[in-house]
């Protein structure tokens, strides 16, 4: 005799273990049914109950309508996240913000179909010259951002009107704040700043995400910390690298294959030169656009070694 099965959307991903919320609310710890099933915090999934074991399989990941994607040790695409409609990519005056990772989540939800939003947070303790004059780049490549305050409550209502109706995620850096953040705006949910190291132990932290019910509808996810991120090479825009001002000014290059590093007549270089990109997000394409040749590479040598 067959076993039903059941969908269940995963509210928690620790490792190689999971936890489900089915569409009447009930929850589960699970497992993935073998090592194949690669599950992320976000993921619909089809599951059972083995009630030999007293447990719940996950048997198969259902089709994501989105999902946010690294590049793995092996140079290969991981998911990180699944079924976003929204990423908020949460950079701080402290600890000092590396733009450069902001820079690649942003690029890697814009090529996903994912909208993208640059949260400030701690704008309590005040955004210095180069904070600043950073943000005014983000405003001249048309990247929206909201600062906020997880210690005043600064921000709060925009960011949750910004959350209402979707599923958004939280990503950055460690000590920036985002489950700080996450308890301000879904209090009924109790989290614990620390909680998702803590539930993880013994694992890297990177693996456990949890996502939460927002008050007035929405979900968010709270993702940990990272020290760097790498976006999937074969994920991105293959032109602009999801650099929203390259998409603007790509057009105007000579050669339709430009990739805006030393191709004569190219209006990406031009604007630049004319200030009308900021510096610093073009040295930034120019760091990714080397890092995807650098794991294109590695990539090949993966697949020459397993095939």
């Amino acid at each position: 005799m067959s076993v039903a099965t059941f969908e269940a959307r995963v509210i928690g991903a620790f490792g190689r273990q999971v936890r489900v919320r089915t569409s009447d609310g009930t929850e589960y710890p699970a497992r993935p049914l073998g090592r194949a099933l690669g599950i992320v915090c976000g993921d619909e999934v089809r599951c059972r109950h083995d009630e030999r074991h007293g447990e719940v399989h996950v048997l198969e990941v259902l089709p994501r309508r989105t999902a946010l994607y690294r590049t793995n040790a092996r140079g290969r695409a991981e998911a990180v996240l699944a079924n976003l409609t929204r990423l908020l990519v949460v950079i701080a005056p402290l600890p000092e913000p590396d733009l450069f990772v902001a820079d690649r989540y942003l690029a890697a939800a814009a090529s996903a179909g994912i909208e993208p939003i640059l949260i400030v947070n701690k704008a309590d303790l005040g955004l210095d010259a180069a904070l600043g004059a950073a943000l005014e780049g983000y405003r001249q490549a048309d990247t929206p951002s909201i600062e906020v305050s997880a210690v005043t409550g600064v921000g709060e209502a925009e960011l949750l009107a910004a959350c209402r109706g979707r599923t958004a995620a939280l990503v950055g850096q460690s000590g920036v704040g985002k489950s700080s953040l996450a308890a301000r705006l879904a209090p009924e949910e109790r989290i614990e700043v620390g909680a998702l190291a803590r539930a993880a132990e013994g694992r890297h932290t990177t693996t456990a995400s949890r996502l939460f019910i927002l008050p007035g509808g929405g979900e968010l996810i709270d993702a940990p910390g990272v020290r760097d991120f790498a976006p999937a090479i074969e994920c991105l825009e293959p032109r602009t690298l999801g650099f929203a001002e390259l998409a603007r000014l790509a057009g105007g290059c000579r050669f339709l294959d430009c990739q805006h590093l030393r191709e004569p007549d190219c209006e990406v270089r031009a604007a630049v030169e004319q200030g009308q990109m900021d510096p610093r997000r073009y040295e930034s394409y120019r760091r990714l656009r080397r890092l995807q040749q650098t794991l294109g590479t590695a990539e090949e040598r993966a697949r020459r070694r397993d095939g």
